[in-house]
């Protein structure tokens, strides 16, 4: 029994993704919003995203740049890479859970308010 949770968890280790990467989790912006200004650096290299980042008017745009500050200061620090060779070669937002509000209506009713979270991922690669 050891023996095959050892193998398998060596199986693991080896098939893990050692690129560097960053999450954040229950931001308080809808995914839709996001996908916006994330479409706008994917692919790019690191300073030219940071740049473009600092320059776009978007409510999603300060939370994406200190992740993408926090993967690169990760591959950099723990994975000993080079920061100039550097590029975004993953990012995507998904939806996170909903909160649920209520607003008052006429005659009693209520009509519902679905305010969005979201979980954002940037993962690295080195050109």
């Amino acid at each position: 029994m050891a023996t095959n949770t050892r193998n398998k968890a060596q199986a693991h280790m080896a098939a893990r993704d050692t690129r560097p990467a960053a999450h954040v989790k229950y931001v308080r912006i809808s995914p839709r919003k996001v996908k916006i200004v994330i479409d706008l650096i994917r692919g790019k290299n690191v300073q030219d995203a940071l740049a473009i980042l600092e320059h776009t008017p978007k409510a999603a745009s300060p939370v994406v740049h200190k992740l993408l500050s926090s993967a690169v200061a990760n591959a950099v620090n723990n994975n000993e890479m080079d920061r100039q060779a550097l590029y975004v070669a993953e990012i995507y937002a998904n939806p996170g859970p909903t909160l649920k509000r209520y607003y008052a209506r006429s005659r009693g009713s209520a009509s519902p308010i679905l305010k969005r979270t979201s979980h954002i991922s940037v993962v690295l690669d080195q050109k």
